[in-house]
């Protein structure tokens, strides 16, 4: 290639639509408000502004709103709200943001509109200099007496800027050859040629050697663009002597491609990851669009959608960007799924607590009506009402928790109240209650009496046997049952405490044994079986743990009772646990 091409021809690359993008950082905001202040800033000012800004801007805006949003359904929880209860705030910010992005979209299109208009002049003008030059070269005779003129024009050339990217190769290459053709015409003495071939060959020498040192830059974006002024400068110096035009362009070009080919490979790189990151941010958008919502019947069921779409956020915030023409779009994409899910999943909750609270109403009525009844002395006529509004009451749905307990206590102590005063009436029925209690303590301290160490025989068949005969014994006085139910608990929990402990281990010690024979068949199926056993029990275990803590009981001898039987419930799945635990050590042991 000679001087007279162009020295980028074949040479640069297209910068991808990131170029703009480079290692620069981009600040990180703590509030939307200070996202919206930035973008006010920017439509206000003539500022230029990069792609990736905007995207970076638009990314902290929703992971700030995101943020938000988690923080305060977390504090509604912590402060012992109901999940089915919490309603999203609104993203008041929202608006402003979407105006002020709108703002500059325009002004951006503006100015590159105004700045192609600006191109397309300056190519007008530079190709009104061609033609000046190559006016000046159609009288030989007048070469040496319009010199001046040429280098004016020269310089207008200079001063000129940029041009359509498209028309650049083919302007330069015309100008070139005007220049070249003015200078092979020219008659100027030996002296002041030689002069100007040496000024421009050390002039195009440094810019090689600013090309060559180029190569050893970090940032490659960086090093490309100083190469594509480099370019610039080389293109608007003069020619140098003949016989050294294809060295120094021979030189130039090499320096020249060692920055392309960083620079082309860079971009490729970045090009697949970011078509890799495409393909995940994709295949979440298609996870979530495709979970059927329809079948969705439970607050259990949606929050467990609910838990997995907010680890597919999570997993979102570690992918980088996409490509550019698609980074939006799929955003887009994914945010209009996420919010589609979470706008259904609060029309169901509102659809549930509208059916709560109707049922609410409709139980308090039975309160009403059953406390009115209490204190009656038609036992008959009252015992028959009250036994319907008993019935009534099971047909009503569950009502909110913040009044399930309260509502029930209301209604059971004026059925207890009425049904008390019932009894206490009937003289006979004491005699017959207290005998009862005098059967239930009998039976009481049989078990207390059981070691059960020393007891021969199955034990968990004398429980059951107890039991059994404890149901079969009629009432007992009404301020009596409470102690008595409780001291009965303590004896079977006790006894009870100790069969299945020992029961347990036996089981344990079976499994042990089948595994070192093998009966036990494939051990990871079982081992899978078993993993699966325990991360239900574990989630079981919290179950029971968060209706522990959010339950709000009243002092009552009822809200008592329902705690302690929770606790032994739990008690009894963590036995199960650490029983398949002790299963999984006996597999890893193999």
């Amino acid at each position: 290639m000679t001087e007279n091409q162009n020295p980028t021809e074949e040479l640069t690359v297209a910068e991808a639509p990131q170029a703009e993008s480079s290692t620069t950082s981009i600040a990180t905001y703590e509030t939307k408000a200070q996202v919206v202040e930035r973008l006010k800033q920017i439509a206000e000012s003539d500022e230029e502004v990069t792609r990736q800004e905007l995207d970076s801007l638009k990314s902290n805006f929703y992971r700030i709103h995101r943020q938000e949003a988690d923080a305060a359904y977390k504090q509604f929880i912590e402060e012992g709200g109901n999940a089915e209860e919490y309603l999203p705030a609104p993203n008041l910010e929202e608006a402003e943001f979407k105006a002020q992005m709108a703002t500059i979209r325009e002004k951006r299109a503006a100015i590159a509109a105004a700045l192609e208009q600006e191109r397309e002049a300056n190519y007008k003008k530079k190709t009104e200099i061609i033609d000046k030059i190559k006016a000046l070269t159609e009288n030989p005779d007048e070469i040496n007496r319009v010199y001046n003129d040429f280098k004016e024009l020269q310089q207008q050339w200079n001063e000129i800027k940029e041009v359509p990217a498209e028309k650049v190769t083919e302007l330069w290459k015309n100008y070139q050859l005007a220049v070249e053709a003015f200078y092979d015409t020219l008659k100027l003495n030996n002296e002041l040629r030689a002069y100007d071939f040496k000024k421009n060959l050390e002039l195009k020498t440094a810019l090689i050697e600013a090309a060559e040192k180029l190569a050893d830059e970090t940032d490659i974006i960086s090093a490309f663009r100083k190469l594509q002024q480099l370019h610039q400068e080389f293109r608007e110096i003069g020619p140098v002597a003949s016989d050294l035009r294809e060295q120094i362009w021979t030189r130039f070009k090499d320096a020249s491609t060692v920055i392309n080919k960083r620079h082309q490979d860079f971009f490729e790189s970045r090009k697949q990851q970011e078509e890799e990151n495409l393909a995940k941010k994709t295949a979440i958008c298609e996870t979530i669009e495709g979970f059927n919502l329809d079948e969705l019947k439970t607050f259990a069921e949606w929050n467990s959608i609910s838990d997995k779409i907010t680890e597919l956020q999570a997993e979102w915030k570690t992918i980088g960007f996409a490509p550019q023409k698609m980074n939006t779009k799929i955003f887009e994409r994914f945010r209009e799924a996420c919010d589609s899910f979470f706008t259904r999943k609060s029309e169901y909750f509102q659809s549930v607590r509208d059916n709560l609270n109707q049922n609410y109403k409709l139980k308090l009525e039975l309160v009403e009506k059953a406390e009115a009844l209490k204190d009656s002395t038609e036992w008959k006529e009252t015992t028959d009402a009250l036994v319907d509004l008993q019935k009534k009451w099971k047909e009503i749905g569950t009502v909110p928790k913040k009044y399930s307990d309260q509502i029930w206590e209301r209604f059971n102590a004026a059925c207890d109240a009425f049904f008390a005063a019932k009894k206490e009436a009937n003289s006979g029925a004491r005699a017959e209650q207290t005998a009862n209690m005098d059967k239930k303590k009998a039976i009481i301290d049989a078990l207390a009496a059981i070691v059960p160490e020393e007891f021969e025989g199955d034990l968990r068949a004398k429980l059951r046997a107890a039991q059994e005969e404890w149901n079969q014994i009629g009432h007992v006085p009404f301020k009596e049952k409470d102690k008595l139910y409780k001291l009965l608990r303590e004896q079977m929990d006790r006894l009870y405490g100790y069969a299945n402990e020992n029961a347990t281990k036996r089981r344990i010690d079976r499994f042990k044994e089948s595994v070192k024979s093998g009966k036990q068949g494939n051990s990871g199926d079982v081992k899978s079986r078993l993993t699966r056993q325990l991360e239900i029990l574990k989630n079981e275990i919290k179950t029971y743990e968060n209706n522990l803590g959010f339950l709000n009981l009243s002092k009552s001898k009822s809200g008592n009772s329902l705690v302690e039987e929770l606790n032994r419930k739990m008690e009894k799945l963590k036995a199960d646990m650490e029983e398949v635990k002790a299963k999984l050590a006996a597999l890893e042991e193999k």
